[in-house]
């Protein structure tokens, strides 16, 4: 069967519905065409893996759901994605995976929809073996033997004696069950298996590396051992001897398929004098007895063994080196490659011109203007001004002593017989003065009132404070103005002491003349009034001699002024 299957599109197009880009990688990455899944669904998954908010349950649970399909290819390629996942992927993964209590259960699967669905059955249910004691390796050590650190100070060669014979079988059982997959080169005959055995294959050096770097360890402690603990140590050796033999015909059937040679690790085998000498003092322990042996001779029967072993252990580690170098001699290839179609499609685009520092507006017919904004909270310069003054046909005349109630009859004129000018608004100004607030147009009279040459704002150099009327009063005279008192007492009105001559009738209806009148404040209520003045005459500052003009009309009042 060639090509996805409609089953594989329609269940493609689920996931696409429900937005689940997960499950939809997966479906896809395990569709039914005969060939190893491809490296960008792979390299999708592998980012899924890393990302925080990816539910790495939902992956694990969606490929084991993959595996329940009755077809071969289906199956093993979703064996193969779980590898590929564990070996690349982010820790979780295969931590979540010894986690649970039962992984693939295809002990039983046969697919028996044809001859090559019998003949990959078998691989099936080796691979979900393998599998299966990956995870297991990983639940009891808490690491994978295949990414663990190597080398003199590397974790099977710094381990202590109880740990390592505890450790070292779960080595062997995870190695036995890789080399239970048993392929021979005939039988790698499509993608599908080919992809399978490539994987081993990595899984297979990186393991054995893991495994003789634990076996020279055991050789170096081995004569200062107990009696149990050589007794334990030995048959260890004994089945690392058997699996070394296994391991190079795997790497026969490697060579055969095609990897290179320079791929393939070279193994050197232990000398057999070093068998002899350990049955020898294991003997000598039992209390048994064996011929006589020299410690220089044993001392340099186990140099030489342990330079053997080190020796494979190099040319294992030379080949994952080599290998991890390959794929990032291919990713950065590939990222130069993204890089140089990025340029080519950047220089296909027409190249904008770079942003001026005054912001362009676009006007009527289609120009860009550059004039710079409005700035009102800049300070006004002597020379220039931050508002551009429009033409003198539109400019309007505003008078703003009309506008606050400041303004008299009369207009104030100078020394020279000149009257004040005002300054002239533009058309502008009023609007940005109306749509303001209180601050902003406070701040716009402050910047715009004074004149070039002129930065005082009392309407000239020969100006002259004007004397406000006093709010005092003499009763002989004239009668208290309403409209003079501020509305701001608790009662609405002011009480003054009543003279005597007035007549006690005019105490009663005071109050309510004040009540029915309609109480105005004037905006100054100190200023000068748009209405009547008091004459000259009667004006009590011309009769009073105590107060001069210009102070506090309330600051010296006595008693003898009301009497």
């Amino acid at each position: 069967m060639s090509g996805q299957s409609i089953t594989d599109r329609i269940t493609a197009a689920q996931h696409s519905v429900t937005g689940s880009a997960v499950s939809k990688t997966v479906c896809k990455a395990t569709t039914h065409e005969v060939m190893g899944p491809k490296k960008k669904h792979l390299d999708y998954l592998i980012q899924c893996t890393n990302e925080m908010n990816v539910n790495i349950p939902q992956l694990a649970d969606t490929l084991f759901e993959r595996t329940t399909s009755t077809s071969w290819v289906v199956v093993f390629k979703s064996l193969i994605t779980t590898h590929h996942l564990m070996v690349y992927g982010n820790e979780r993964f295969i931590q979540y995976l010894a986690s649970r209590n039962t992984l693939f259960n295809l002990s039983n699967f046969l697919d028996k929809s044809g001859l090559q669905g019998y003949d990959m059955s078998t691989f099936i249910r080796r691979s979900g073996r393998y599998l299966n004691e990956k995870a297991v390796s990983y639940r009891q050590v808490a690491f994978d033997f295949t990414k663990v650190k190597r080398g003199s100070d590397g974790v099977m060669r710094t381990m202590n004696t109880e740990k390592l014979l505890k450790t070292l079988p779960i080595v062997q059982n995870q190695m036995d069950s890789l080399l239970d997959f048993n392929v021979n080169a005939n039988e790698l005959t499509n993608g599908v298996i080919n992809a399978a055995f490539m994987l081993l294959f990595k899984d297979a050096i990186r393991l054995f590396a893991a495994y003789n770097e634990g076996i020279i360890n055991l050789l170096e402690k081995y004569f200062d051992m107990k009696k149990a603990q050589c007794k334990e140590g030995l048959d260890i050796y004994k089945k690392f001897l058997t699996r070394m033999t296994r391991i190079s015909e795997f790497l026969k059937v490697a060579e055969q398929v095609g990897i290179d040679r320079g791929d393939i690790p070279d193994l050197s085998q232990a000398p057999s004098s070093l068998l002899d000498a350990l049955e020898q003092h294991l003997a000598s322990l039992e209390g048994k007895k064996v011929k006589d042996s020299t410690a220089a001779s044993r001392a340099s029967t186990l140099s030489n063994a342990v330079s053997s072993l080190a020796n494979t252990g190099i040319s294992f580690t030379k080949v994952d080196e080599r290998e991890k170098q390959a794929a990032l001699d291919e990713e950065q290839a590939r990222l130069k490659a993204l890089k140089e179609q990025r340029l080519k499609e950047l220089s296909k685009k027409p190249s904008t011109s770079s942003t001026t520092a005054a912001s362009p507006v676009s006007t009527a017919t289609g120009t860009i203007s550059t004039a710079p904004a409005i700035d009102l909270f800049s300070t006004p310069s002597s020379t220039t001004s931050p508002v551009p003054q429009p033409a003198s046909s539109s400019s309007l005349n505003v008078d703003f002593d009309s506008v606050f109630g400041n303004k008299s009859t009369a207009n104030n004129t100078d020394a020279a017989g000149k009257k004040d000018q005002l300054p002239s608004f533009s058309h502008q100004h009023l609007v940005l003065y109306c749509c303001s607030t209180s601050r902003l147009a406070h701040l716009m009279i402050d910047i715009h009132w004074s004149q070039p040459g002129e930065k005082k704002l009392t309407g000239g150099t020969n100006w002259q404070p004007k004397n406000a009327p006093t709010t005092t009063w003499n009763p002989a005279t004239m009668a208290p103005s309403v409209m003079a008192f501020p509305a701001t007492t608790p009662t609405g009105m002011m009480g003054y002491p009543m003279p005597p001559q007035m007549a006690p009738m005019a105490m009663m209806t005071q109050p309510t003349m004040m009540y029915t009148q309609p109480v105005m404040r004037p905006p100054n209520p100190f200023g000068p009034f748009s209405g009547a003045q008091p004459s000259a005459a009667s004006s009590p500052s011309s009769q009073s001699p105590l107060r001069p003009p210009g102070q506090d009309p309330f600051a010296q009042l006595s008693l003898k002024d009301f009497l």
